[in-house]
């Protein structure tokens, strides 16, 4: 239990850290993908901007508690296991929901993919540090 808490919380700060310089990236480099999110369709209040910055924990425990369950069932090398969990993650939970969102939502078929690469990105981030702190 111990190394899922330290683990998770390890991995919560770098994930707050990636959400917050991919925040800035997107608006650099995909400007028009960053005006869509002046759609409707999103909040505009600040009252749940704290949720965003509580997410990269959450994914984190969940993250590091999946780790735990199923690390023995990965690959042996130590970049493949990062590279598969971060692809069944992807699988099982990222693209589902997207496939919802984008059916249910006035958003692009763009803004959905980078949102299932920033997941699979974020999983495999995981992975490398779980790897590391519980092997």
């Amino acid at each position: 239990m111990k190394k899922i808490l330290i683990s998770g919380i390890v991995v919560g700060i770098i994930l707050f850290i990636f959400s917050i310089l991919s925040l800035y990236l997107t608006i650099y480099l995909l400007p028009s993908l960053a005006l869509e999110y002046y759609n409707p369709a999103f909040k505009s209040n600040e009252s749940g901007d704290i949720l965003y910055f509580i997410h990269p924990f959450i994914v984190s425990f969940a993250l590091a508690w999946f780790w735990d369950r199923f690390k023995s069932q990965l690959g042996k090398s130590f970049w493949v296991k990062d590279l598969e969990f971060g692809i069944i993650y992807s699988v099982v939970a990222t693209l589902p929901s997207m496939w919802i969102i984008y059916s249910a939502m006035s958003v692009s078929l763009e803004q959905v993919f980078t949102w299932f690469f920033y997941g699979f990105i974020q999983a495999v981030i995981a992975g490398v540090v779980f790897a590391r702190l519980n092997p």
